[in-house]
């Protein structure tokens, strides 16, 4: 059931032709007294931007969410989102205007307060920086952004937004001018490299194991799976792929404790089967509106997940803190 998920926009299109030319690109000047020095982005150790621009970058976001939200129009939105995020996003915008082309008649705009803000000094694209925020949706939960860009002359997009419970946000590791620090999607400091983690959870979803600490996302999602796997006249199968390239790419950024708080994208199939002589329930309207096909007999739904995970030290197990889940497409047969 792979499905090839190709880039989507023209941002991830620039990337590749860009890449190709990356080491010989200027990408990123700055004025000094003396004069004009041209910065070579890919090599230089830098703060991803300056605070006031991380601000600005997330009073954009929430506007235009807002806007596209209270429309039911991705495109008043696409500018400022992407990866993960962008599709559960976009995919929800795409229903909501299939049964409401009119807009959103229960659209409350999203208000974020009391932000905070860790800025990543690196070397390399992406750039990319974290907002820890409360808003006026979720309850007490704290919503968890990650905003990234691939050049200077790109908008700030959120590519991970995620909720979780008050209090489990750790403290980050920061520099003397508090920047705060990324970890390499390789590295052996952790319990589980970041660059691994989607594929670890997948293959954890699918036959369990002791890499992922007990949670609502991991040992009770596998019970809630297990109970619904088997209903009379019904079957349903569940699939679980790493998301790991490009705008899916894990983002982790370095704990007090000398942990990581990782970022990262898992891809979800769930088939539901009708035994013979009995039909698959019949879906809400926002599945069928992401409906391929005719449902006779099984229905196909898509899924991508984004999560945030404390990444122990070698030894520990990870915490699934907090999920997103959003239905991107489905397929009746």
């Amino acid at each position: 059931m792979t499905r090839d998920r190709s880039p989507r926009s023209p941002r991830r299109l620039r990337r590749r032709d860009r890449n190709a030319f990356m080491a010989a690109s200027l990408t990123a000047l700055s004025l000094t007294a003396s004069g004009c020095v041209v910065v070579h982005g890919e090599r230089e150790v830098l703060p991803a931007t300056t605070r006031a621009e991380a601000a600005k970058a997330l009073r954009q976001f929430t506007d235009a969410y807002n806007a596209a939200d209270k429309a039911y129009d991705r495109s008043l939105d696409a500018d400022h989102v992407t990866g993960a995020f962008g599709d559960i996003d976009g995919a929800r915008l795409k229903a909501g205007h299939v049964n409401s082309p009119d807009g959103n008649p229960g659209h409350t705009p999203l208000k974020l307060s009391d932000a905070k803000y860790t800025i990543v000094k690196k070397a390399g694209w992406p750039r990319w920086f974290v907002v820890d925020a409360a808003a006026n949706k979720g309850g007490a939960a704290r919503w968890l952004f990650v905003f990234t860009r691939d050049d200077v002359t790109e908008p700030w997009q959120a590519a991970y937004v995620t909720l979780v419970a008050p209090g489990s946000v750790p403290e980050f590791t920061k520099d003397a001018d508090g920047w705060g620090e990324a970890v390499p999607a390789n590295s052996a400091s952790l319990a589980v490299e970041p660059g691994t983690l989607s594929q670890a959870y997948a293959t954890y979803l699918k036959s369990g194991g002791s890499a992922f600490a007990d949670g609502t996302h991991t040992s009770g999602w596998r019970k809630d799976r297990a109970k619904g796997a088997r209903k009379p006249g019904l079957v349903t199968q569940y699939i679980d792929e790493p998301l790991t390239s490009g705008d899916y790419a894990p983002l982790a950024l370095r704990t007090a404790d000398g942990g990581a708080l990782v970022f990262f994208t898992t891809h979800h199939y769930e088939k539901r089967t009708a035994a013979a002589g009995t039909s698959v329930p019949v879906p809400g309207d926002d599945v069928k509106a992401l409906t391929k096909g005719e449902i006779k007999q099984s229905l196909t739904l898509e899924f991508i997940s984004n999560e945030v995970a404390l990444d122990p030290k070698p030894g520990g197990k990870v915490s699934v803190l907090g999920r997103i889940q959003g239905l991107t497409g489905a397929q009746g047969e």
